[in-house]
């Protein structure tokens, strides 16, 4: 594939703090509309990296492009093209449904008038019209995950960074988030996300494994549990995550 297919690339991408490296010499790609899996278990480096990638921190060393631009010249316009949800959803609690959705729309540098009509979209497509005037804190926990999913995307990003984005909801939940995945996906946002359900995992196109902030595992679910014969990725991640000796 061209180099111009893959929007993000990163090249011995390298953190250090002090004596502890966090990321070792990470070379990976993600292509554009892809659903890209970032693994590891806790510690293993996973949101240093996606820090660095979102522009919010720099690498040691090493080379990263996301969204055609540079990480260490060109990060606000790396800010401009992405949209980010945390494992806490980043919504303000003490804000109405539509205050947070105009507050992000805000940020994102979108007119007051594409504001409104995205939020009257959003707010029918999750069906809670009469509930715009409610305070976030109100919700149920499922309804702020996939409000702060859409808001994530309300600009119209290039990339979607989600961070553990599930986390806490019942599994009906978890499989409509991923409909909203799949169909940002099918409308040209690429997602790169972190997860601890390895079940979800495998809703994605493909996936990295790290241990001890290296890569040691990067292809398509299928492919993985083939070559590892595993049943499923469950069983992968524990193979490679008790075994860091092993490599791609």
């Amino acid at each position: 594939m061209d180099k111009h297919e893959y929007i993000i690339n990163t090249v011995d991408l390298t953190k250090k703090f002090g004596s502890f490296v966090a990321n070792d010499k990470l070379t990976f790609s993600v292509k554009k509309g892809e659903i890209f899996g970032f693994l590891g278990a806790n510690g293993a480096g996973k949101t240093t990296a996606m820090k660095i990638m979102c522009g919010l921190s720099k690498p040691t060393s090493g080379h990263v492009n996301v969204a055609g631009y540079d990480i260490y010249t060109e990060t606000e316009k790396i800010k401009k093209n992405i949209g980010y949800m945390s494992q806490k959803f980043s919504l303000y609690e003490d804000l109405t449904v539509y205050e947070n959705i105009r507050f992000y729309g805000g940020i994102y540098g979108m007119s007051r008038k594409n504001i409104r009509q995205k939020a009257e979209n959003l707010l029918t497509k999750m069906e809670i019209k009469k509930y715009r005037n409610n305070l976030i804190a109100s919700l149920p926990l499922g309804w702020k995950q996939k409000l702060a999913f859409l808001i994530a995307i309300i600009h119209e990003p290039q990339i979607v960074f989600l961070d553990e984005p599930t986390g806490g909801v019942d599994p009906i939940t978890r499989r409509q988030f991923w409909d909203l995945i799949y169909e940002a996906s099918h409308n040209g946002i690429t997602v790169f996300v972190t997860t601890h359900y390895m079940d979800e995992a495998e809703y994605c196109d493909r996936i990295s494994i790290m241990v001890d902030g290296k890569i040691v595992a990067l292809d398509s679910p299928e492919n993985l549990i083939n070559k590892y014969n595993s049943k499923n990725m469950d069983d992968v991640f524990v193979k490679l995550a008790r075994n860091p000796s092993v490599k791609l």
